[in-house]
């Protein structure tokens, strides 16, 4: 039952990106139109022509690439909750510091069994691993055919094993956030590179200076500048953190992995 959890789990992570984008895109256009696009943000409530009122007005007026920019920071948002979401239960129940200490007390005394049970009561990646390596610990305890090395060998390579399944869920759908991060920077520069072309096509064609074109182009541009750095920064924030949230488990998962493997060489 807890193999069909798991594999429901990993189901659902795997298709969540392929909902979660196209519906931020949609979001994210039907925030352009109707709120910042509302024709109470304008002057004569002309949302194209018109002069924006406030800020969101002013945020309207930076064209097409703003509800991209939107969409980027909106797929942030998302993956920032569910990164969030995912971690916190591959942390398991409570402090992981304290699991660890109950179960390197049940191993001292030899407890295998009730370090087991410890391990069902934490839950999370790090249970996970230490549970397979107790399980193979008890499996080759009493195994007549293999010497104490290879029955050392065997429970590395069972915690090994474990790890290497636990950690790509752990840093899945991290990729996002690092695209994003870079996605923010250069879809932003292309609304600006837009906005100053308007700019400047609006003096060449008025053949002197407009202000109220000039200060649209320039609007335009900056508008798309803040939007593509903010997205891009908050990114970076949020990968970082995970980044360090997973190493952090990792050693867990290292750490706890030693102690079953030394304390089986030390007691057999």
């Amino acid at each position: 039952m807890s193999n069909q959890k798991q594999q429901a789990s990993s189901d659902i992570s795997s298709i969540f990106p392929y909902i979660a984008i196209p519906v931020a895109l949609v979001v994210g256009v039907l925030l352009y139109v109707f709120v910042l696009g509302n024709p109470a943000n304008f002057e004569g409530g002309d949302p194209i022509k018109g002069h924006p009122l406030n800020v969101l007005g002013t945020v309207h007026k930076g064209g097409f690439i703003v509800p991209v920019l939107i969409t980027v920071n909106l797929v942030v948002i998302i993956f920032f909750v569910e990164r969030l979401l995912s971690l916190q239960k591959a942390k398991g129940r409570g402090s992981v510091d304290r699991f660890l200490r109950n179960v390197r007390g049940f191993l001292s005394n030899g407890q295998i069994d009730q370090a087991i049970n410890e391990c069902d009561k934490q839950r999370g990646s790090v249970a996970a691993v230490i549970k397979a390596g107790l399980t193979k610990y008890k499996a080759v305890a009493d195994e007549p055919t293999l010497d104490k090395e290879a029955k050392v060998t065997a429970i590395k390579q069972e915690l090994e094993e474990a790890t290497s399944l636990e950690l790509p869920m752990l840093s899945k759908n991290l990729v996002i956030l690092s695209t994003c991060a870079s996605l923010g920077v250069l879809v932003g520069l292309l609304g600006t590179v837009k906005g100053m072309i308007s700019s400047f096509e609006a003096m060449a064609t008025a053949g002197s200076p407009d202000a109220t074109a000039l200060s649209l182009g320039i609007s335009e541009a900056l508008v798309n500048t803040f939007l593509g750095i903010l997205a891009s920064a908050i990114a970076i924030i949020l990968y970082n953190f995970f980044s360090t949230r997973i190493d952090g488990l990792t050693y867990s998962m290292d750490e706890a992995g030693f102690s079953v493997a030394q304390n089986f060489a030390s007691k057999h």
